[in-house]
């Protein structure tokens, strides 16, 4: 069945962000005694369309505190990064915040329904690439869906666009890409670097990628079960957003999605200027379970890239645990998943118990 609209097409509001911030800012506040380094306290209960929703038609969300059942997708590769298939339950351990858990379920969830959010970043930054991530993109939204699977898109630049809501039709996914243009506030002509040329400022709101990435886990992947994914086609630079790096991984997190990142950069773009997203955008994959590629503006790394992400996400384990921590109260916990024949496991680091994005 198809999901509802949960968002109109220009998603992002500058009051409803100054808004997110100051919640997420107080929630801070209150939470100081409960932090951990990969815990910031705030998300804001406030939908960015203005829409009510009827709670009582939502799906029932991750981790709700009447299951207090923890479930986790990841992926084993060996030290070549290549994928181990055909493990069972017991070549796993799993401990939460270090203490030792009892694996109730084990399975390989190849099959499982995958629900997925293309994230295109199209500030002035991706102008030589931007064609490229298109056609690639969709390529790969042919290969990787399947008749249970359904997808998005969203675009993100000087505003947040949802280009494409929920559906299975690829053929409107892809035209939703291919309505991503680039988008750009550039005051005046002139040199590049004088105020006229598209060289990126510190404090030019040119690239909402946290805002982006904090609106797909709330307003869209948050409702959703199952297996749950973002794939962003960024420089991994964001210019302007109103949220923090934080508060995007948090999101991610209680929203249960795997994040993973497309560098897709044309670095001539940045002259002498330089960026400095990419170590940001390798906490919040490595937060959430998925990884960064770096493809540069090679079309043939970019496509090999989605190859690989369409490989891992249907060569997923999934085991689930009844927490021997029974309090619901938000707080982070962190997960460690090992495999006994020592191989290499990509899994979230954690999660946030008896709350989602939603909540």
């Amino acid at each position: 069945m198809l999901k509802n609209s949960i968002l109109p097409r220009r998603i992002l509001s500058v009051g409803i962000l100054t808004a997110l911030c100051l919640v997420c800012a107080l929630g801070r506040a209150q939470s100081d005694s409960q932090s951990t380094p990969n815990q910031s306290s705030g998300t804001s209960q406030q939908s960015t369309g203005g829409q009510q929703s009827d709670q009582s038609q939502q799906p029932v969300a991750t981790f709700k505190a009447a299951a207090n059942v923890v479930s986790v997708f990841f992926n084993v590769k060996d030290k070549h990064g290549v994928l181990i298939p055909n493990l069972t339950k017991d070549d796993f351990t799993v401990a939460e915040d270090g203490k030792p858990q009892t694996i109730k379920y084990f399975t390989a969830e190849s099959n499982l329904p995958l629900t997925l959010g293309i994230m295109i970043d199209s500030s002035a930054s991706q102008t030589n690439v931007l064609d490229m991530e298109k056609q690639v993109g969709g390529a790969f939204l042919r290969q990787i869906l399947t008749d249970k699977d359904e997808a998005y898109v969203i675009s993100f630049d000087i505003s947040v666009d949802l280009l494409q809501d929920f559906t299975r039709d690829v053929h409107r996914l892809q035209n939703a890409l291919n309505k991503a243009k680039i988008n750009a506030d550039f005051s005046s002509g002139g040199i590049p670097g004088m105020g006229g040329g598209p060289v990126p400022t510190q404090n030019a709101p040119g690239t909402l990628l946290y805002d982006a990435v904090y609106l797909s886990s709330h307003d869209m992947l948050a409702k959703e079960v199952g297996r749950k994914a973002m794939i962003l086609l960024t420089d991994g630079q964001d210019e302007g957003s109103r949220l923090k790096i934080q508060d995007a991984m948090e999101s991610a997190q209680k929203a249960d999605a795997i994040v993973y990142v497309l560098l897709c950069a044309d670095r001539g773009f940045y002259g002498g200027f330089g960026y400095s997203g990419e170590g940001e955008m390798h906490r919040l994959t490595e937060a959430t379970g998925g990884r960064v590629i770096n493809v540069g503006n090679k079309f043939d790394k970019l496509r090999d890239a989605f190859d690989q992400i369409a490989n891992e996400l249907r060569s997923q384990y999934n085991i689930g645990y009844t927490s021997t921590n029974t309090k619901m109260d938000g707080s982070y916990r962190k997960l460690e998943i090992k495999n006994k024949q020592s191989y290499k496991i990509q899994a979230r680091a954690g999660y946030y118990a008896g709350v989602s994005s939603s909540d």
